[in-house]
Order: C-alpha cells, then sequence, then structure tokens
C-alpha cells in the first residue's frame, strides 16, 4: 500500500521551494501525494499560485481558504486559528500517514499544530535556520512539533539537533527551490516577453541595457513602519536610473501599509520606469532574476537560489539577519542613500561564482525517497 504524503502549499514562496519534491513525491511508485492548497496561494491579490499549481499538472485534494482581511498581526493570529480549524477537517478527511510543512509563516504554525494533536507524523523542511522576524520563533516551534527534519545545510542541522531533536530524525536534503536553480542554470535564456506574458500595471521598458528585481516583503515585527521602508526602497531604485520588475509582497502582517506606500508612489510618479507584477511561475521569475543586474529586497531567494546562480544581491532590513549567505549579498539598513549605494557597488561588481550552500539541485528526489523509507510513529488516529 502506497504511504500517503499530505503536502500543504499555503503561498507562492512554499511552492517554488517545494514544487521539485511535489513531483518526486507524485512519482514515486511507493507514495501518494495528497495535495492541500490554501492562505494566499487561493488569492487573486497575491498571484493566484493556485493556477500555477494546477497549469503544472497537480492534482489538489482540497482547498482552504484561511486568510483574514487587515493584513496585522491580529489578523494574522486569527488566521492562524481559522488555518487550524481548516486543516484538522481536511486531514481528517485525508487520513494522511505524513503531513509535510514548509518553513516558518503562520500557516505552516497551524499545519504543524493540527498534524501534532491528531498524531499525524509531521515533517518539517526548512527548520534550524537563523533569521530576524517572528519567523524565527515559528520556524523553532514547528521544529518541536515535527517528527522528521528535512534541513537545508549542516549548519540547521547542528541547531536542531542542539534543540534536542533525535539525530536520527534529521536529514541535510539541501533546498529543493535550488532544484529549480539548477534546471533554470542548464537553461537561462529569458525566452519570454515578461510584459505581454503576465501583464502587470507600469510602464514597459527597454531591457537590453539591464534591470533590478525588486521583492520586498513587510518585516512582521515592525509592521507599522512597513510604508515607511518601502517608499525609501522604491525611491532608492527610481533613483538608481535602472528599471525594475518589482513584485508585490507576501500575505504578512504590514504588507497592506507596503502595498499602499507602491501605490502611492506609482500615482506620484508616473515616469518612474518601474513594472509591478504579481506573480509569476517559479522557473520564468528565476530567468527573469538571472538575467537582471541585481535583485534588490529581503526576499530568502536572494540568500537561497541567487548565492546559487551567482546574482548580486542587494539585502535590505532585519528580514534575513542571520541567515547563512554566499558573497553574491551586500547588507544595507533601510535608508534610501545606502540601498542606492549598495545597488550601484552590485552593478558595479557583476556576477558572482556560484555557491552550493543551500544544495546541489537533487533535494527534491532525496525528499521524496525519505518520506518513503522513514520509519513513522505508529500512532492512534481520530477518524472523520
Amino acid at each position: 500500500m502506497k504511504r500517503k504524503v499530505c503536502v500543504v502549499i499555503t503561498a507562492r514562496p512554499s511552492y517554488s521551494r517545494f514544487k521539485t519534491a511535489l513531483r518526486a513525491i507524485a512519482d514515486h511508485e511507493d507514495l501518494e501525494l495528497q495535495l492541500v492548497v490554501g492562505g494566499s496561494a487561493l488569492l487573486h491579490n497575491y498571484g493566484e499560485t493556485v493556477r500555477c499549481i494546477e497549469l503544472d499538472g497537480f492534482e489538489i485534494a482540497a482547498r482552504v481558504h484561511m486568510v483574514v482581511e487587515g493584513e496585522n498581526p491580529i489578523t494574522s493570529a486569527k488566521s492562524t486559528g481559522l488555518g487550524l480549524i481548516e486543516l484538522t477537517t481536511v486531514f481528517g478527511n485525508l487520513g494522511p500517514d505524513v503531513v509535510v510543512t514548509i518553513a516558518d509563516r503562520y500557516e505552516t504554525l497551524a499545519t504543524a499544530i493540527a498534524a501534532s494533536y491528531m498524531n499525524i507524523p509531521l515533517a518539517h523542511v526548512q527548520g534550524g535556520e537563523v533569521t530576524g522576524s517572528i519567523d524565527e520563533k515559528v520556524r523553532h516551534a514547528v521544529t518541536k512539533l515535527s517528527d522528521l527534519h528535512f534541513v537545508a545545510t549542516e549548519r540547521a542541522a547542528e541547531r536542531v539537533v542542539r534543540m534536542g531533536e533525535d539525530p536520527a530524525t534529521v536529514f541535510v536534503t539541501g533546498c529543493p527551490s535550488i532544484d529549480l536553480a539548477a534546471a533554470v542554470l542548464d537553461d537561462p535564456e529569458l525566452d519570454f516577453d515578461p510584459f505581454s506574458k503576465y501583464g502587470g500595471v507600469g510602464p514597459s521598458f527597454d531591457i537590453s541595457g539591464g534591470y533590478l528585481v525588486v521583492m520586498q516583503h513587510p518585516v512582521t515585527t515592525e509592521y507599522e513602519e512597513a510604508r515607511q521602508q518601502i517608499t525609501e526602497t522604491l525611491w532608492a531604485v527610481h533613483d538608481s536610473g535602472i528599471p525594475a520588475f518589482w513584485f508585490w509582497p507576501n500575505v504578512d502582517a504590514g504588507s497592506d501599509g507596503t502595498s499602499k506606500g507602491i501605490r502611492s508612489f506609482r500615482e506620484r510618479n508616473h515616469e518612474a520606469n518601474i513594472h509591478f507584477f504579481l506573480n509569476m511561475t517559479p522557473e520564468d521569475f528565476l530567468r527573469l532574476i538571472i538575467n537582471g543586474c541585481c535583485l534588490v529586497g529581503n526576499s530568502s531567494v536572494g540568500i537561497r537560489e541567487c548565492s546559487f546562480l551567482g546574482v548580486p544581491t542587494v539585502n535590505i532590513g532585519s528580514r534575513q539577519e542571520g541567515r547563512e549567505r554566499g558573497a553574491n549579498v551586500i547588507d544595507t539598513k533601510c535608508f534610501r542613500s545606502s540601498i542606492l549605494d549598495s545597488i550601484r557597488r552590485q552593478l558595479g561588481r557583476g556576477a558572482y561564482p556560484q555557491e552550493h550552500i543551500y544544495g546541489d539541485g537533487e533535494a527534491g528526489a532525496r525528499i521524496a525517497e525519505l518520506l518513503a523509507q522513514c520509519e513513522l510513529k505508529a500512532t492512534k488516529r481520530l477518524a472523520y
């Protein structure tokens, strides 16, 4: 009998981070993939990642609407609670043998709590890492709720073991997002027109002379400063004189302030060579990055995939504080003058050597095989 593996995807980054593992699980002869999609992955305002999932041919076992509108700490807490309620029902209906949760978002915590209280073995991807904001607390809490740990680096594995987890349950798999980066590196040509394929908002411009890619999310522990912080970055990018492709933030506390800052700037600066997108397929996004001059913002993409691809990165603020990083990253405070200076330094530097900090491109296959082979704790579950 195949082992039923329930994977919960709730946002744009969790899909791109786990896509190759989803494919490997679906293709494994001893595994049955139960794919649950919820959270902002279902919402138009955040790019409807569910459409990319369906176009990639994955069958969705359940959809979970769990986002409370407001994008502040209160609604984040309420969304966590709603996710816990809804996911409990889904797990009861699907009866998985193991649940997989990814990284450090509030949806990840809801998934972990639901599976744990239902006595369903839980596998956590990307535990043991260090960053800023509330993600740090969530990530470590999920580690303590998990039975299997698929970590990206040796240092992350050491941290998980120091937290008291059994070394026999901790596996250094690498990060599945690096699998996609490796595939793109083999075929890096920008073979699509971003404007015509994805629409978006803002002027079209000539990209033959180079461009920036910007992705900046609110810092949940600094959510009241989100609008001010995004405005600093907007002016720095504008003043660089380099056209930019800008991606909408995640649905986190403060994202409403970030969105308002972007809209206000856009209304007052129609001449700015900045084009805004809600989303792209993971592969197209990586091709856009590798063919650009620099990634700007505070996304982990600049730390993970860009180190593998050798893409210059300007990392702004505290969101990625403490995370292992390569030589491709320049860290800067969230002031337009320092951001602009860092962009200019990276433009003068050019591409960096590739680094394999977060994996070698085979993480998805490793995770699927471990899910098929690892011993799962015998549990007594409540059947619906």
